[in-house]
């Protein structure tokens, strides 16, 4: 099942390798660069520097979604956002926008985005007639309740069939709406309303995910605590368990991870393709 992927500008044989993406935050509260890249000018830099380290796609976020955060208002994003996109649509690289908000969505498509990538799988009023009439991709993952409260005692009976059962009428609402399969991706959510059980037992089973679904996954486990939980490292130090989650990601059936350590990642995809058995 040979799987494709329209981002915008740009298309995707998702077939060829598996696609990195390189998140770039610019929120003054991001859970893992501490918002470093909060200035225009440093998003600039650290976008250059992920092309040059072979970064696929880049995924901006303007507002932070780490268990417990409380919602940016939308000026305030569109603030952060949008002048972002303008400054890095150029750079050849395709621009990811992550957000639930429509009126983002819209300015983001209008600015340039290749793809909006929604924690909330599309679900606002008006998201989906905020996408419908474009070409980018879309993102859709799964969530349970909202980041302020998701990490709040997260239950399932079946995690594995909840969450694809919730994707596929997800993806049947867009379908309805007009939306081309082709941009289409799905996301389990690591981390969104989960416990690290229900994490790994998502990893384990992308495959089927990808399979009933019938659209490529994105994986998105890049430091978070799911990492931690099995490595006992902090934050900062959880480059290593990172990489693993990614390799076992793709091993299982992912098409794209998205990543903070970029350079990493590709030199890990490289050694991993080169010793492939074909």
């Amino acid at each position: 099942m040979r799987q494709y992927l329209q981002c915008g500008r740009y298309g995707f044989d998702l077939d060829a390798r598996p696609l990195v993406m390189g998140i770039l935050n610019v929120t003054p509260d991001s859970f893992s660069d501490g918002g470093r890249f909060h200035s225009l000018e440093f998003a600039v830099s650290r976008a250059e520097e992920m092309i040059s380290e072979g970064v696929d796609l880049i995924d901006i976020g303007g507002e932070s979604t780490r268990p417990g955060s409380p919602p940016v208002a939308l000026d305030e994003e569109l603030r952060r956002v949008i002048p972002a996109v303008y400054a890095l649509r150029d750079l050849g690289k395709p621009l990811s926008v992550d957000t639930y908000k429509p009126e983002v969505m819209r300015e983001a498509i209008l600015a340039g985005a290749d793809m909006i990538n929604d924690i909330n799988a599309f679900r606002a009023p008006g998201a989906l007639a905020a996408v419908a009439d474009s070409d980018c991709g879309l993102c859709v993952m799964h969530m349970q309740r909202s980041p302020e409260t998701m990490q709040q005692h997260p239950d399932y009976d079946d995690v594995v069939a909840e969450v694809i059962s919730f994707l596929r009428e997800r993806i049947e609402a867009m379908l309805d709406a007009g939306i081309e399969r082709s941009r289409l991706c799905v996301d389990p959510g690591f981390g969104f309303g989960k416990t690290v059980e229900h994490n790994f037992a998502l990893l384990r089973n992308i495959g089927k995910m990808r399979q009933e679904l019938g659209l490529p996954v994105l994986a998105g486990l890049s430091r978070k605590s799911m990492i931690g939980a099995v490595t006992g490292k902090p934050l900062e130090q959880r480059m290593a368990g990172s990489l693993a989650g990614a390799l076992a990601a793709v091993a299982h059936g992912a098409r794209i991870v998205r990543v903070h350590d970029v350079a990493e990642t590709v030199d890990a995809f490289n050694v991993w393709q080169a010793a492939a058995i074909h």
